[in-house]
């Protein structure tokens, strides 16, 4: 198991290196630089010398590996630089900041949508052709199609504008987790249900189910102890891949709620071509899916002792 374990971060060691570069490449090759952002139309007042100055004092004047193996030799000792639009401020701090309201929303939709799913999923199996099963159906197959910032948008006209009952946007009290919430769960609420209902119809028509229930075990035994736990491990796999979607949704949802997260700053920072920030959140979530991999894969074994013992 240790082997395994650390064969796996070697990988993911390997993973987060050939993004970072690429994510640094892309941002080379992207329009603009930061000085002239930072400086907008005062760029044009700037003589030529102090112009340079201000590129020298970044690193901007050199050649893109240079600056990507300095950035790398920085972010390997902890130092992940300062941010070019907020002067002096470090890019550490401005991360944690907006972690914080990120972790709280990603946090709750999982939950919800786990809350949700699996035991609409399950109904939906043990109760098979029934209108409740073709519920679950078309609201999984609704939730899947429907675009996340579509929901949102209509989220906001009806319940913030026409009735008034929700704020809008921004971060505060529990009305404001309301709509990114459902909105962010609302598709992965879909995935699992039709994927817990596919698993357990699965599970339901195995052999050792029939025996559990000639044995004379009740219903409630044979579904919860033998069906439910085998009907798991898709729905680990699932949930583990489903972190990166997740993640990279909260950067619609946050642009689109205004909500002090992760994915609001991120977008500010491409749009002022804050490079230092860009890389950091980037990277920051490539460690935050290889992790999530990991335990995906640590998790089968908790479920189902089989390939503990492979």
């Amino acid at each position: 198991m240790y082997r395994y374990v650390i064969q796996r971060l070697l990988q993911g060691i390997i993973v987060l290196f050939l993004v970072s570069i690429a994510t640094f490449g892309i941002l080379q090759a992207a329009p603009g630089n930061p000085v002239e952002t930072m400086l907008g139309e005062g760029a044009t007042q700037l003589t030529q010398e102090d112009y340079d100055r201000l590129l020298q004092k970044w690193g901007l004047d050199k050649p893109w590996y240079e600056q990507y193996f300095t950035w790398l030799g920085n972010f390997v000792t902890g130092d992940f630089g300062q941010s070019m639009v907020r002067a002096g401020v470090p890019v550490h701090e401005m991360v944690l900041e907006a972690a914080w309201p990120t972790i709280q929303l990603t946090s709750l939709s999982l939950a919800f949508a786990i809350l949700v799913a699996l035991p609409a999923g399950m109904i939906a199996a043990i109760r098979r052709y029934s209108i409740f099963d073709s519920g679950i159906m078309v609201w999984a197959s609704a939730g899947i199609a429907l675009p996340n910032f579509w929901v949102g948008l209509m989220l906001i006209i009806l319940l913030a504008l026409y009735l008034g009952w929700l704020p809008p946007s921004g971060g505060g009290d529990w009305k404001h987790y309301i709509m990114p919430v459902f909105v962010l769960a609302i598709n992965e609420t879909a995935v699992l249900a039709r994927l817990m209902r596919g698993a357990m119809l699965e599970v339901l028509g195995q052999d050792y189910i029939t025996t559990a229930r000639a044995k004379g075990l009740r219903e409630y035994v044979v579904i919860v102890r033998h069906a439910v736990r085998n009907a798991l491990l898709p729905i680990v796999t699932v949930v583990g891949l489903r972190m990166a979607f997740l993640l990279s949704g909260t950067v619609v949802v946050e642009s689109i709620f205004a909500w002090p997260g992760i994915g609001q700053l991120f977008i500010t920072s491409v749009n002022r071509s804050d490079y230092q920030v860009v890389q950091a959140i980037v990277v920051l979530f490539t460690v935050l899916v290889i992790v999530a991999n990991i335990v995906t894969d640590l998790t089968y074994a908790i479920i189902d002792p089989r390939i503990r013992l492979n």
